[in-house]
């Protein structure tokens, strides 16, 4: 079996989780019904737990130089201004959310692919699977006829209607939370700063407006109006859209020059059963799926990936037990069932799905939102920074109290220096890798410890930070694996219990 995992599905999240494997040596194939990338902008913009990942990944790229780095964001009852939330401030000491389209995104991670040595086979769809407990057998559809291949794993990112979690016998509960929403990229005369992202409720009504990168283009997301089917009648999508212009917001829509795209969706709220059956993986909207506030469908997709490329790695590399790949749900379904509550909240909050609701969003909540200690609360649950782990499969046991991350812990991303005496960032010296933090002189006896079970997927860093005296251990993606003092024994202890059986992994 030359590819040890089959991915299909080729957006973000089946793209990052290729990267992730492919950074430690692990060949991966990827495939996706379509006949080439979409072109389209769909999803707008990663919350800042994304952008981390993808510069773990080395896909980050100008991204950043090319995004709309938003300032602030607005909301209006009627036409009065009732909070303003300053997101650089606010992204002061972490990475800042970008305003930029999908396509851009996928691209990026295509090309960072490519450079890894893989690439994306299209006009490849899935039409079947069975699975034994060694491998996955796949009837594939390709533009040569029908193939078989087996694989030791499969792993469905191919969206909400995916066909593995389907075939893998994976439920999908859940239920409609909303109307219909109405989505348009426009090319339009306003005047208006577009590093501002605007909302306004006016009764029944919302509409949201921000820019996208290029001169004089927008994107406006509203609900449909009651009673109304746009899926049905996309022509009535515009118009729609133009009279919640007119009714919210000082924009009109005969200052629209150019409609670059239409669409609507309706907003359901899922999460799969189960991450895992067998041999068989769902990942990103595979798994869970719900509103778009606070864009939180990519930022998931991605931590999926990054969390699952790892332990994949380390286990078909032969440096862990199988069982690693359940600790996979354990981490990564609690923090989807999360988002799928909070923005189930948000939807029927901001919406206002009745007039009572409608009269506390406009007189309490939404001016709420002007507070700094909610705007706090708002954007360590949307930037997904705050996301730990623990508590679960690999850090049961809590840390003694002291200053700092504790094990399951999402660490900050320090400055260090690497043992050439060269600065570097944790975050970007990750790249798939391990790194160890400790003191000059304490990491030669720690850093052996971890090389017996991880062999060279390891970097060791000093700190600049005189108060971190403690030795850390952090995994692929920079959450805390271990933390305490350089003790080569403890150290190795812990590896074993978590890692199991495996022996040291090939150099990647």
């Amino acid at each position: 079996m030359s590819h040890p995992v089959l991915v299909i599905g080729a957006g973000p999240t089946g793209l990052a989780l290729a990267c992730g494997l492919r950074l430690r040596g692990i060949p991966v194939r990827v495939i996706d019904a379509a006949s080439e990338p979409a072109g389209t902008s769909r999803a707008l913009g990663v919350q800042p737990r994304g952008v981390e990942v993808l510069d773990r990944l080395g896909a980050l790229g100008d991204l950043p130089e090319r995004a709309i780095r938003l300032s602030e964001v607005r909301v209006h009852v009627g036409r009065r201004l009732v909070s303003t939330m300053p997101m650089r401030w606010l992204a002061a000491r972490e990475r800042s959310p970008l305003l930029i389209s999908q396509v851009e995104i996928e691209t990026a991670l295509r090309e960072r692919l490519e450079a890894l040595g893989g690439r994306v086979e299209w006009e490849h769809e899935l039409v079947g699977a069975t699975q034994d407990d060694h491998a996955v057998t796949v009837v594939l559809r390709t533009p040569s006829g029908m193939a078989d291949t087996r694989v030791p794993w499969l792993v469905g990112c191919d969206g909400a209607h995916s066909l593995v979690r389907k075939l893998a016998g994976i439920g999908f509960p859940g239920a409609p939370v909303a109307e219909d929403f109405l989505l348009a990229d426009v090319r339009a005369r306003w005047t208006a700063d577009p590093e501002i992202m605007t909302s306004w409720a006016h009764g029944g009504g919302m509409i949201s407006v921000c820019a996208l990168p290029g001169e004089g283009r927008w994107r406006l997301m509203s609900p449909s109006p009651p009673g109304t089917d746009p899926g049905r009648d996309r022509t009535g999508i515009r118009p729609r859209l133009e009279r919640q212009l007119a009714a919210c917001t000082p924009f009109r829509g005969e200052e629209i020059d150019r409609v670059e795209w239409l669409s609507s969706f309706r907003i359901h709220r899922r999460l799969a059963d189960s991450y895992r059956r067998g041999r068989m993986l769902v990942a990103g909207d595979a798994a869970a799926v719900h509103h778009p506030f606070g864009g939180q469908g990519m930022n998931t997709g991605l931590g999926d990936a990054e969390n699952l490329a790892w332990k994949l790695a380390l286990v078909e590399g032969g440096g862990a037990d199988p069982r690693l790949i359940d600790s996979y749900e354990a981490e990564r379904r609690p923090v989807a069932e999360g988002v799928v509550a909070a923005t189930s909240a948000t939807s029927r909050v901001v919406l206002g799905d009745s007039p009572g609701i409608r009269s506390l969003r406009d007189t309490l909540l939404l001016p709420l939102m002007d507070h700094p200690k909610v705007q706090g609360y708002l954007w360590r649950s949307a930037s997904q920074l705050g996301v730990s782990y623990r508590g679960r499969t690999l850090a049961p046991k809590p840390c003694p109290l002291r200053a700092g991350p504790r094990p399951g812990d999402r660490v900050p991303d320090i400055a260090c220096h690497d043992t050439g005496g060269a600065s570097i960032r944790m975050h970007r010296a990750l790249r798939g890798r391990w790194a160890l933090i400790t003191r000059p002189g304490d990491h030669e006896v720690s850093a052996a410890a971890v090389r017996r079970r991880l062999g060279a997927g390891l970097v060791v860093l000093y700190p600049d930070h005189p108060g971190l005296t403690d030795t850390l251990l952090v995994r692929p993606d920079a959450h805390l694996a271990w933390r305490g003092t350089a003790d080569p024994h403890a150290l190795g202890r812990w590896l074993d219990r978590v890692l199991g059986s495996g022996a040291v992994p090939a150099p990647a």
